[in-house]
């Protein structure tokens, strides 16, 4: 379950490349976070990768560690923010291995959920957010994918 700490450099992680990109912050949402700590529950134990059935947008993190591992709450957000170096901003639209950050910077989001879970090795951690991202409608991705300011 995601501590106070881990919520924060969460949310801190998300409004700070939003900020270069042009995006408001976003805030928590408590049913956000219930829905997203519950599907990550699910994943935990279940060992498996796999987005849940809600409306809302929504990204997936996983990480396996031989070793005990305390996660950072920026850590998922960094690796989903990653994805920027395969985004062509000269093509807006969906493109493969970058739905995670256009999802991160997606300007019309206003809120977020967060949902943690780990056996202290496998560690799963959920990112909900509402309304989504990744809208295929014409000039969608245009004017809520910006390029770094």
């Amino acid at each position: 379950m995601a501590d106070e700490t881990f919520k924060k450099q969460f949310l801190d992680a998300h409004n700070n490349y939003r900020a270069a990109h042009g995006a408001q912050n976003l805030t928590y949402n408590g049913d956000l976070n219930s829905a997203a700590q519950k599907w990550a529950d699910h994943l935990l134990q279940s060992k498996t990768m796999e987005h849940s059935n809600i409306e809302d947008g929504e990204n997936i993190y996983y990480s396996y560690n031989s070793q005990k591992v305390t996660l950072q709450g920026k850590s998922a957000v960094d690796s989903w923010y990653s994805e920027i170096k395969d985004y062509d901003f000269t093509r807006p639209g969906f493109q493969p291995k970058t739905g995670h950050f256009t999802q991160v910077v997606w300007k019309d989001t206003k809120e977020l959920g967060v949902g943690v879970a780990t056996d202290g090795h496998t560690v799963f951690v959920v990112g909900q957010y509402r309304p989504g991202g990744n809208i295929t409608n014409a000039g969608y991705f245009e004017k809520n994918v910006q390029q770094k300011h």
